[in-house]
């Protein structure tokens, strides 16, 4: 039991209970457990979050019904039947026939291949060229960088979709998934560039790269080996939401009539093909369109929970 000790008369202190568990052993803390990387607390605050699940989703079926499309459906995108223009769903055509008498399912299903494929491509020119841009300018400095960043910057004032149409209108008769995404990620590199730079700028200056520069370790090989993987995480929440937007850059080359050749099935051309049946038969527009919306949907809705999840203050709140 406490009990009062009286120093001076009037001046009474309470004595607590001896703890019988010493401080020692509240406050141990486990030396063998390994210290959480970046990397692992991303993923403890993305694996709590449902959108993260729900984006993730729609991706993984936009990446399998692009790579095998035949799994969702039995019908031949080409195959076209007058006879059917702009009916109604029946049994085994789901969203019904377009002006031609194609069925829309099956063109819905095969047009993914093509939007996907030139979004990660696209997207895939426009990281290699944009970090090799950014990290050579934000890690030598100087003359190199000023060359570099005036060379950004005039590519960054050109506007993406116009110049990538006139572009466009040299390869009219050789147009394929592979020039488009050429063109596309030729144009649409420059924001990761600027993101590589500023971040390799920062992370340059910090402790551990002045000690590698100090054991003698060649430039190049601190850059990659250290200065990179620390300046992946923007990075990596950029080029998902630039990914969608290529996909949407890759439909409205294609609506305009000069992106995918039109034997080529693809978003875009359904969705200009479907143009003159938007009155009377309004479905007919709303099925590719909602394929393309939920897609380029998905992938922003990824980078902003990745965004969110490689911020330390993000994940505080």
């Amino acid at each position: 039991m406490a009990d009062f000790k009286t120093v001076l008369p009037g001046q009474e202190h309470y004595v607590s209970d001896i703890d019988e568990t010493g401080l020692g052993a509240v406050d141990a803390v486990r030396d063998e457990s390994a210290p959480s990387s970046m990397w692992g607390e991303a993923w403890k605050y993305l694996r709590r979050r449902p959108v993260f699940w729900v984006s993730a989703a729609i991706i993984a079926l936009a990446v399998v019904v692009s790579a095998f499309p035949s799994l969702f459906t039995g019908t031949d995108p080409a195959h076209c039947e007058l006879a059917k223009s702009l009916a109604t769903p029946e049994s085994g055509h789901w969203f019904g026939f377009d002006r031609q008498g194609c069925d829309v399912y099956s063109r819905t299903m095969y047009g993914a291949r093509a939007s996907v494929t030139v979004g990660v491509l696209a997207t895939a020119i426009a990281v290699i060229v944009g970090v090799l841009f950014g990290a050579v300018a934000g890690w030598f400095g100087g003359v190199v960088d000023t060359i570099l960043s005036r060379i950004t910057d005039i590519f960054f004032a050109i506007p993406f979709v116009l110049a990538a149409i006139v572009v466009m209108q040299m390869f009219k008769g050789s147009r394929t998934v592979v020039t488009v995404a050429v063109v596309l990620g030729a144009f649409g590199w420059t924001q990761i560039a600027r993101i590589t730079r500023g971040a390799v700028m920062s992370i340059k200056q910090n402790e551990y790269i002045t000690s590698a520069k100090a054991l003698g370790r060649p430039g190049f090989s601190t850059l990659v080996a250290h200065v990179l993987p620390n300046a992946a995480a923007p990075i990596i929440v950029y080029a998902t939401v630039a990914l969608g937007t290529f996909i949407v850059a890759e439909a409205t080359l294609s609506f305009l009539g000069i992106g995918l050749p039109p034997d080529v099935v693809s978003w875009g051309h359904d969705i200009d093909a479907a143009q003159a049946s938007l009155r009377t038969r309004p479905m007919v527009l709303f099925y590719p369109a909602g394929a393309l919306a939920l897609t380029v949907l998905s992938f922003i809705m990824m980078g902003d929970v990745v965004r969110d999840a490689l911020d330390p203050k993000a994940r505080k709140k």
